[in-house]
Order: structure tokens, then C-alpha cells, then sequence
């Protein structure tokens, strides 16, 4: 195999970060910042990279129906908002109130909360439940990964075809090439994950190594 690509410094990542559109952006800037304030579970939130990303696919895809399953302080539900047209839709699963608390003076800052509908719980029983008045465009799933596979079943049934489900975090920080015997449950969980989206004849995936890894998927 030909490996082409080039390796990221923190410098080549901050150049790359900075050229993109609204790289200035005052509202997630601020939002960061709050979120950073909540010491190690900051770390949920993506990247700026991933947000530009986000917003630019949704937009692409000229998609109208999104579902999001893990919301934190709503860095993502924004980026997905901003790229839905004004009359789209973005339902959001998460299960901690205190979280999306944030994420809802963000969205209302940022202008979306009218697109943005929240629902609080556990995601895999509202999942269940969940029947959307339209197919869907457009998943981003980025909660905990020993749900992940559920979440994909019980959303790929509502996903038109030709839509996209994006999954995060599936580099688990390189983890995911280590010996099963030294992966945690969630690492091998995320492997074995990705290695059925890449076989799985219902979607045409590809995995990216932006930020901790998107798996994105193409609903055939």
C-alpha cells in the first residue's frame, strides 16, 4: 500500500485551522472558552476543524432533516444548524440536562435555536421511539461509544438514501491499531464498528483522520 499523506505538528494543525471561512468566529470562540471551564470533559466537545466540517458537508448535501445523538455544550448541533436552510430541522439526543443548558443560550446566540429541537434521556430508548415526519439527510452521532451501534441500527431505517451518518471519535487516539489485549471495551468496540460500516452492503463508508477520526457513511 502507497501511504501519502502528511503528518500533523501542532504548528502545520493551527495553519491548517486557520484557513478555513469564519475561521473568527465570536460565538463558538466564547463558546470554547465556557466549555473548556469544565475541566476534562471539555474534551468531548469537537474540534474547530470538525465544526467548519460540518457545517460546510450539511450545507453541500443541501440537507434539511438532521439528527444528532450527543449534544455536550452544542459546538456540533450549531456547526449542523448553520448548515441547514432556515426551514430544516436538527433533533438533538442527549441525556445531561446541565450540558445542553449551555448548548441552548449558545444556540439562541448563534441564531438556530428556532431549527433546533432537543430531546432529553436516554437516546437508545427515544431512538427506539423516534419516528420522524421526513427521512432523514443528515446523523452525527458522537455520545458513548458502547452505543454507537445502536444508534446506527435504530437511525439507518429513517436515513434516505443517499444520506450521511458521520460517527466521531473513531481513532480512539490511534488506539484502535493497538493489540485487542490492551484496548479498552470502548476502543474495541469502535473498531469492531468500524470494521462493519467498511463491510457493511446497506452504506459506503470511508474513514477520514480528522481530529480523533469521522467515519462517514453513504446510505446506499
Amino acid at each position: 500500500m502507497m501511504h501519502k499523506y502528511t503528518p500533523l505538528t501542532d504548528a502545520l494543525h493551527d495553519y491548517m485551522a486557520g484557513q478555513r471561512s469564519r475561521a473568527d468566529d465570536p460565538v463558538m470562540e466564547a463558546l470554547r472558552a465556557e466549555t473548556m471551564t469544565l475541566g476534562d470533559a471539555s474534551q468531548m466537545a469537537i474540534s474547530e476543524v470538525q465544526s467548519s466540517f460540518l457545517t460546510f458537508l450539511v450545507a453541500a448535501m443541501r440537507a434539511r432533516q438532521a439528527v444528532e445523538v450527543g449534544t455536550f455544550t452544542g459546538s456540533s448541533s450549531i456547526s449542523i444548524a448553520r448548515g441547514l436552510p432556515a426551514d430544516g430541522r436538527l433533533v438533538c439526543f442527549d441525556s445531561n440536562e446541565q450540558w445542553t443548558a449551555i448548548a441552548r443560550r449558545y444556540w439562541k446566540q448563534a441564531g438556530v435555536d428556532e431549527k433546533i429541537e432537543l430531546r432529553l434521556g436516554d437516546a437508545a430508548r427515544l431512538l427506539r421511539e423516534f419516528k420522524p415526519e421526513f427521512p432523514l439527510d443528515f446523523v452525527f452521532i458522537d455520545a458513548n461509544k458502547d452505543g454507537y451501534d445502536d444508534y446506527f441500527e435504530a437511525l439507518l431505517p429513517h436515513v434516505r438514501a443517499g444520506g450521511v451518518l458521520v460517527f466521531d471519535n473513531m481513532l480512539r487516539h490511534g488506539e484502535v491499531i493497538w493489540p485487542p489485549e490492551k484496548q479498552t471495551v470502548e476502543t474495541r468496540t469502535i473498531d469492531r464498528l468500524n470494521r462493519k460500516l467498511a463491510a457493511d452492503p446497506r452504506v459506503e463508508s470511508v474513514l477520514v483522520p480528522l481530529a480523533d477520526g469521522l467515519n462517514l457513511c453513504r446510505k446506499l
